[in-house]
């Protein structure tokens, strides 16, 4: 007999359908059952591509005897934290409060208001070292609700006023006088984090940081004059931090796309599951690093991993999909890893040079099977081979074909098959980014079906937008940052196509999240005015994972302003980054997004619009790495919008190069304005 979540559309949700546990869905049903039988609340909070998860619902949740304990004493709640990552970010919070630590799948208690009074994150079946069993910490919740309700009222009370207080920061800033300084205290604290030997910042795990890499692609563009060691230095550990991950078990060898993070300090193993943002993210910035050197690895590895999107992670109607699951079989990384036998039995004589290449050996690198990994470079290991380049890299293109059609025919991980709003569109911004840098148009017509799926999809009667959507059906109303990355995505997609349609959108778009999600010191909440089923509206600031909606927005906020001469959001904007910058400087990696904001305020935005026939000249200034720039480009003078009044159209094409509105004289070819930048 399934449970309530047979109705959900959440793969997560539905995986534990037919636990013996009662499990419902976060919703006025639930909670209105845990008000009317006075019993405690337990909310547990994972993700469909979770190892963990899946341990302890095989341990547990499976279990009649300890369902039995729970379904007795408690209202069970199950909650997918990429449908709901709202109250994930409250609990969690909580959790992180009480214990000092975090994680999924994160179990909380609450009283039947929703407030919290104890949780953790796994329970193992029976006691550990450290760690009580599940049936333990649910019998010891239960009687202390029962016999102590007076205490865990208070602490309830005592940890949401603490939740509050910590949630009350605004913007509060000394004297700031934009010190390029600042910026370079920043740049010397992420190289001190810095892996010199491996790339990356910090000991094991080691997540991707792609924020802060980007902001050392940044820094050695435009310092190099003024600093050229520090310059040098910052490019260099961003160079070395791609190319390790590139080389590494993050990377998928075979079929391209990159693992959520790696577990050791070598980017060997990975955690298995990949997430869309990820490969979104790390799109992006392999293609601001492709700008900058031209190295084919980079062009390559972009192509790689948005055929895998495609061939992996793409609806028919072309929505992209969440996530792929880190275990198949029960086993985690099973379909990725490989024996020698297996090598050999697919690519017979070409085996050996393979496995040399890619660190395959019959020991194996991990619990005695291979995770494939580069450790020298393609052209190293062709010079010490006496092989020529090219053929080696035919010889591989064709093994790793044969490779993953052999992998094709495994036992595949779980596919997350929800379209998460804000996820599509850091993909789809990623897919602008690659048609920038490459040239390659197919990037471009594949983010502007994905952006017509989008707004056609996610949007109520009355515009206001949803988080979530599978089974042709939108959930949730729509968070911050779904908001603010949709918008980016829009400014992003407006400067390849020069389409004002998509201009207009985030505009409004704009409008709505200043309607409806701003708070009184001048940031944002992370959820709407009109949802009332959260005991805080939370205000979110650091980067994590996917970046900070906050941070986001303050640039969504620059850029428009500039766009369509909004002093008001221009100031809002510079209120918000100013409001960090000493954080950003001081913690560049949680403030990544925050310090390139602030670094744009510092060294000023690029305006640069192209009058005339400027299709092929727009796709060649789009290669250029040139940071902290608005690019506007129209066939005819428009007077909507302030950079393009009074703008005369040449024949074929005059191209302007302007400061707050202050133009040069119109330069006719690009060389010329590469020319009148660097002067």
């Amino acid at each position: 007999m399934p449970n309530a979540l047979i109705n959900e559309t959440s793969p997560y949700l539905l995986q534990h359908a037919h636990n013996p546990v009662n499990w419902y869905p976060w919703g006025e049903e639930a909670l209105r059952k845990a008000k009317e039988e006075d019993k405690p609340i337990l909310v547990s909070i994972g993700y469909a591509a979770c190892h963990w998860c899946h341990v302890m619902e095989r341990e547990s949740f499976e279990d009649p005897e300890t369902a039995a304990i729970m379904n007795e004493f408690f209202v069970n709640i199950k909650i997918d934290r990429e449908e709901r990552p709202d109250l994930d970010h409250i609990y969690m919070d909580a959790v992180q409060v009480m214990t000092g630590s975090g994680g999924w799948p994160l179990n909380v208690f609450l009283t039947p208001d929703k407030k919290p009074f104890y949780g953790g994150t796994y329970y193992p079946p029976i006691p550990m070292v450290n760690r009580p069993s599940w049936k333990q910490v649910l019998h010891a919740v239960a009687e202390a609700f029962q016999h102590k309700r007076k205490e865990i009222e208070e602490q309830a009370e005592g940890l949401t006023s603490h939740l509050m207080s910590s949630n009350n920061f605004g913007i509060n800033t000394p004297h700031n006088d934009f010190s390029i300084e600042q910026i370079d205290a920043a740049c010397e604290n992420l190289l001190k984090q810095g892996d010199k030997q491996w790339g990356g910042f910090g000991a094991a795990p080691k997540f991707p940081q792609t924020f802060a890499i980007q902001f050392l692609l940044k820094y050695g563009l435009l310092e190099q004059k003024r600093r050229p060691e520090m310059a040098k230095a910052a490019h260099e550990h961003a160079f070395l931090s791609l190319n390790k991950m590139i080389e590494g078990g993050i990377y998928d060898q075979i079929g391209g796309g990159f693992a959520r993070y790696a577990t050791d300090k070598e980017w060997l193993v990975p955690h298995f599951e990949k997430m869309l943002y990820d490969n979104a993210l790390l799109v992006t910035t392999l293609s601001e690093a492709y700008r900058i050197t031209g190295w084919e690895q980079y062009k390559t590895v972009i192509q790689q991993t948005l055929e895998f999107v495609e061939r992996e992670m793409l609806h028919p109607s072309y929505g992209f999909y969440a996530a792929l699951d880190a275990d198949s079989e029960g086993e985690e990384g099973k379909f990725y890893v490989w024996t020698l036998e297996d090598v050999k039995r697919i690519l017979g004589t070409d085996a050996d040079i393979y496995c040399e290449f890619y660190d395959i050996t019959a020991e194996g690198n991990w619990e005695h099977r291979n995770i494939l990994r580069i450790k020298t470079p393609l052209a190293v290991f062709a010079a010490e081979k006496k092989i020529d380049v090219a053929t080696l890299k035919n010889l591989l293109k064709r093994c790793n074909k044969r490779m993953l059609e052999a992998r094709a025919l495994r036992i595949r991980p779980a596919l997350d098959d929800k379209i998460i709003l804000g996820w599509n569109a850091l993909m789809n911004a990623a897919y602008s980014h690659a048609y920038a840098a490459t040239g390659i148009d197919a990037y471009r017509q594949t983010a502007i079906r994905n952006m017509q799926f989008l707004l056609e999809n996610f949007a109520d009667a009355d515009g206001v937008l949803m988080h979530v959507w599978k089974n042709n059906e939108a959930k949730f109303p729509a968070f911050l940052d779904d908001y603010a990355y949709l918008i980016q995505a829009l400014l992003q997609l407006y400067k390849v196509t020069a389409h004002p349609q998509w201009l207009q959108r985030a505009k409004k778009l704009c409008e709505k999240v200043l309607q409806n999600f701003v708070e009184p010191s001048g940031y944002f909440y992370y959820t709407p005015q009109q949802q009332q089923d959260v005991i805080i509206r939370k205000k979110e600031v650091y980067d994590g994972a996917t970046p900070s909606g906050n941070a986001v927005m303050a640039l969504n906020l620059l850029e428009l302003g500039m766009l369509f001469d909004k002093r008001d959001w221009v100031q809002q904007a510079q209120q918000m980054i100013t409001g960090v910058s000493t954080l950003a400087v001081k913690y560049p990696t949680s403030f990544g997004m925050w310090l390139m904001g602030y670094y744009q305020l510092i060294k000023g935005t690029k305006e640069i619009v192209l009058c005339g026939a400027y299709e092929r000249d727009l796709s060649t200034l789009l290669q250029q790495p040139l940071p902290f720039n608005i690019i506007m480009a129209t066939h005819e003078e428009d007077e909507q919008y302030p950079l393009l009044k009074g703008k005369v159209v040449g024949n074929p094409l005059a191209i302007y190069l302007c400061e707050n509105y202050a133009c040069k004289q119109p330069v006719f070819d690009i060389e010329s304005l590469l020319q009148q930048l660097n002067d």
